[in-house]
């Protein structure tokens, strides 16, 4: 075993237990924790897709990276400074 199978084996099980506690209600699939786990695990497997010319697993986790980044930018209390929501004007000047 290679240590990009080991980085491999690791990517996918960051998406799997991420998957298995939102399955069994220990995890919202929408908390912060949730789509972090997915992003760095798609990442890493879609890295390791593109050395290896995997289009279609590349297609796959790239887009799951990206779904679950912009889930994450769109999180209450995320997308301004102070975690104040965009939609609450004159919270910062």
């Amino acid at each position: 075993m290679t240590a990009v199978d080991v980085i491999e084996i690791v990517g996918s099980l960051l998406i799997l237990s991420a998957f298995a506690a939102a399955q069994t209600r220990r995890l919202s699939p929408h908390s912060a924790r949730y789509l972090l786990l997915n992003i760095v695990g798609s990442t890493v497997l879609a890295v390791i897709a593109l050395l290896h010319h995997s289009w279609g697993f590349l297609l796959l986790e790239a887009s799951w990276a990206v779904i679950s980044t912009v889930s994450l930018a769109r999180l209450p209390g995320r997308d301004r400074p102070g975690g104040q929501p965009a939609d609450q004007p004159g919270l910062h000047p």
